[in-house]
């Protein structure tokens, strides 16, 4: 809000003001995903903290991941929530530059946090005799530490960028340097990270395929499945979302990719990786046992 040569201080967010009547639905099917979202990742950090069977390095990445998918959702979904119970929302320019630089952070971050848990499947596969020296502790947080300064230094420097742009007229200046901000993160911390990935897929899977009996390829294949599962859903999205936004493409179409990479992706951690995981499965029951049904 603001005039010719004044500067911008608040914002008006038109969000899905356009939707009438469909708020309240809208309303509660976010505040019952996000809800889902915060406590199956709780659970996964608490059973990775209280089991002793969960302290190798595969959870370890695993926790630090759900506490990113809690930060990263709280960065946006209770905003979202409040304004949809608005009739007019609007957002100080400081609250939307904070916004926006925890939201790249955290996102940023998991980027990098992926990379590392395939690294680690990597290793436990096609380098068994390797494992405990190539994923030590010292490495395993050598390596969440680079995945947090990777995303801290990015997402400072992006949302520098992005709040120096003359917001107080629609220059083609300010479009261009978004989408050449929107292109930059796409490339290296989504397309690379996930180039990675699928090398390191391959790699197991070329070790799948080496494995003598059925039952050996099933068993490492679903040491692998859910963590493909979560990387395509969370890579795919983004991907689209952000080669997509402020290329021409539809309103409507935006919002809805958005909303399910912002909101709706997360929310699959929880069960993809307790549900079709046998250990996680079994420290819950272990948990249940001991603190609920215990004599």
């Amino acid at each position: 809000i603001g005039g010719n040569g004044t500067a911008v201080t608040e914002f008006v967010l038109l969000g899905f003001s356009g939707y009438g009547s469909l708020w309240g639905p809208l309303f509660w099917g976010v505040l019952l995903v996000y809800l889902v979202t915060l406590l199956g990742n709780l659970l996964i950090i608490l059973l990775t903290l209280a089991d002793a069977a969960l302290h190798v390095p595969m959870y370890f990445f695993l926790r630090h991941f759900s506490g990113l998918e809690i930060l990263y959702t709280m960065t946006v979904v209770p905003r979202m929530l409040a304004d949809l119970l608005s009739s007019c929302p609007t957002i100080l320019r400081a609250s939307c530059f904070t916004q926006m630089y925890f939201f790249s952070l955290f996102g940023i971050t998991e980027c990098g946090l992926f990379t590392a848990m395939a690294y680690d499947r990597y290793a436990a596969i096609c380098r068994p005799l390797h494992y405990s020296t190539l994923l030590n502790p010292g490495a395993c947080v050598c390596l969440v530490g680079a995945c947090y300064l990777m995303g801290i230094i990015t997402s400072t420097t992006y949302s520098i960028l992005v709040f120096t742009l003359p917001f107080h007229c629609l220059a083609s200046a300010s479009t261009f340097w978004g989408e050449v901000g929107n292109l930059v993160i796409t490339v290296a911390f989504i397309l690379t990270p996930f180039s990675l990935i699928i090398v390191s897929c391959a790699c197991i899977l070329v070790t799948i395929l080496g494995v003598a009996t059925s039952q050996g390829r099933r068993k490492v294949f679903s040491t692998c499945s859910s963590h493909l599962f979560v990387v395509m859903l969370f890579f795919g999205t983004g991907i689209v979302a952000y080669m997509r936004l402020g290329a021409g493409s539809s309103q409507t179409r935006d919002q809805i990719l958005a909303l399910f990479y912002a909101v709706v992706t997360p929310m699959f951690n929880p069960f993809v990786y307790t549900l079709r995981n046998k250990k996680v499965t079994g420290a819950m029951r272990r948990l249940v046992k001991k603190y609920l049904w215990s004599p």
